[in-house]
C-alpha cells in the first residue's frame, strides 16, 4: 500500500522537490542571501514534509486498506466509512452500485425459481400422458411395433426423468435422507424400468450382489445408477451388462461393466464434464452429455466416488465407492 500511496501522492512530491530546488538555487544565485539559511530551511522544510507523508499516509489509506480487505462484494456493512470528500464520494456510488446489484439479483433469483417451478410443474403435465400412453402401448397386440413405440417412450421417459432431477439438484441437500438401502432391489428396479430397451438390443444382466445395502438416500441412488445403467445400455449391443458389490473392509463398492465400444484416453478426463459427448463418435446426436455430469453432482452431495476405467473396443466399468457408516454420521451429522 506504500508503493501505491507514493505513486498516488507523485505529483505533489515531485512539486514538492521542485520548490526545494527552486530555493536552493536562489540561494545559490543570489549572494545577498546566506546559502547556510536556505540549506536550512531546504532541510526543516523536507524533513515536515516527510512527517505530514507519514501521517497522511495512515488517515489517506484507511479507507482502501479496508476496502482492499473485504471479502464479501455486497456487504454493505463491510463497506468503510468515509473521511474525506473523495472518499465519500468513492462510498456513496458504491453503495448506490451495490443496492443496484442486490435488486438485480432477487430479480434473476425470483426468475429462476418461478422457471424452476414452471419446468417441473410442465414435467409432471406431461408424465401424465406419458403414463397414458404407456397403458395404451401395451394393447398394442403386433409385437415388433409394440416393443419400437415402447423404447421411443422410454427414451422420452428417461430424457424428462433426466431434466426433472437437473432442476432439482441445486437443491439436493433439502431433499436428501439417508437410511440403509436395499441395494440390490434398487439395481433391479432400474434393470426392469430398462427392460424393452434392452430386448431391443439384445443386451442382459449379469448380477453378482455380495453387499445387499448401503447406507445412502434410495431416490437420488437410483437416479444416479440409472445414468450408469442408461450410458451402458446406449453403448452397448448384443452383449451382457455385468453389476458386482462387495466390501473391502468398511468400505462397500458397486461396479457396473459393459462390454461396449469403450472411452478413449484423450476424453477419460472430461467425460464428467457438463455437455461433454466424446471425440470418437462425436456425431452420435443420441448423447446429450449431461447424464455422467449429473450423476457425479449426486455423487458429491452423496460423498459416493466415482471410479472409470475402460478401453475402446472391450467396454468400460464405472466403480462406486460408499462412504463408511463413520464417515457418513461425521459429514451428514447424523
Amino acid at each position: 500500500m506504500i508503493k501505491v500511496f507514493l505513486k498516488e501522492r507523485a505529483a505533489w512530491i515531485l512539486f514538492f522537490m521542485f520548490l526545494q530546488l527552486l530555493v536552493l538555487m536562489m540561494g545559490y544565485l543570489d549572494a545577498s542571501i546566506p546559502i547556510q539559511s536556505v540549506f536550512y530551511i531546504t532541510f526543516l522544510s523536507s524533513l515536515s514534509f516527510l512527517f505530514f507523508l507519514f501521517i497522511r499516509y495512515s488517515k489517506e489509506t484507511r479507507f482502501y486498506r479496508e476496502l482492499k480487505s473485504q471479502q464479501d462484494a455486497l456487504d454493505l456493512t463491510a463497506v468503510p466509512e468515509a473521511n474525506s470528500p473523495f472518499e465519500d464520494i468513492a462510498f456513496n456510488k458504491m453503495t448506490e452500485q451495490i443496492e443496484a446489484y442486490k435488486d438485480r439479483l432477487d430479480y434473476l433469483e425470483i426468475n429462476v425459481k418461478q422457471e424452476k417451478d414452471d419446468m417441473l410443474n410442465w414435467i409432471h403435465e406431461v408424465k401424465t400422458p406419458l403414463t397414458t400412453m404407456q397403458l395404451m402401448i401395451d394393447r398394442i397386440e403386433e409385437k415388433p411395433l409394440r416393443v419400437q413405440i415402447m423404447y421411443e417412450w422410454l427414451r422420452i421417459h428417461l430424457l424428462l426423468d433426466q431434466q426433472l432431477h437437473q432442476k432439482r439438484i441445486p437443491f439436493i441437500q433439502n431433499d436428501l435422507y439417508i437410511e440403509q438401502i436395499d441395494l440390490r432391489q434398487a439395481i433391479y428396479q432400474e434393470i426392469k424400468s430398462l427392460k424393452l430397451w434392452c430386448v431391443q438390443k439384445g443386451i442382459g444382466f449379469d448380477v453378482e450382489m455380495q453387499v445387499d445395502e448401503v447406507l445412502s438416500d434410495g431416490k437420488w441412488l437410483g437416479f444416479m445408477t440409472r445414468q450408469l445403467l442408461t450410458n451402458a445400455v446406449k453403448y452397448s449391443e448384443a452383449s451382457d451388462i455385468r453389476i458386482c458389490s462387495w466390501a473391502e473392509g468398511e468400505v462397500k463398492k458397486l461396479s457396473i461393466e459393459d462390454s461396449g465400444r469403450g472411452i478413449a484416453a484423450r476424453d477419460l478426463p472430461r467425460i464428467f464434464d457438463k455437455g461433454f459427448t466424446g471425440t470418437a463418435h462425436h456425431q452420435d446426436h443420441a448423447a446429450t452429455g449431461m447424464g455422467l455430469y449429473l450423476a457425479t453432482q449426486v455423487a458429491e452431495s452423496l460423498h459416493i466416488k466415482i471410479q472409470v476405467e475402460s478401453i475402446v473396443g472391450r467396454g468400460t466399468i464405472f466403480t462406486l465407492t460408499f462412504p463408511t457408516k463413520n464417515e457418513m454420521v461425521r459429514i451428514a451429522g447424523m
